[in-house]
């Protein structure tokens, strides 16, 4: 078994978002690429926020979003931001 399943961390991400706020989370798709992403960022070498501790990069990416170390950003954010922050 996967731990924390896709609706803990789904719920974990979600928690800061106002009720009348679409979540930044609605599928397990979403929370796929996200760690995806991460995990391939520490593959290249990107520390991890994380004690890594033998553990595989997508396991240690999935430990930093359910730790909050990492945050999803909302689709638009980059483009109204444009400071070259990295979007999940």
């Amino acid at each position: 078994m996967i731990h924390p399943s896709y609706s803990e961390l789904m719920q974990v991400i979600n928690k800061d978002i106002d009720a009348d706020e679409a979540p930044l989370v609605n599928s397990r798709y979403s929370i796929v690429l996200a760690t995806s992403k991460r995990a391939r960022q520490i593959i290249s070498g990107a520390e991890p926020f994380v004690r890594a501790g033998g553990k595989k990069p997508l396991s240690i990416a999935v430990e930093e979003m359910y730790d909050g170390k990492v945050k999803i950003l909302p689709e638009d954010f980059e483009a109204e931001e444009g400071d070259g922050t990295e979007e999940f």
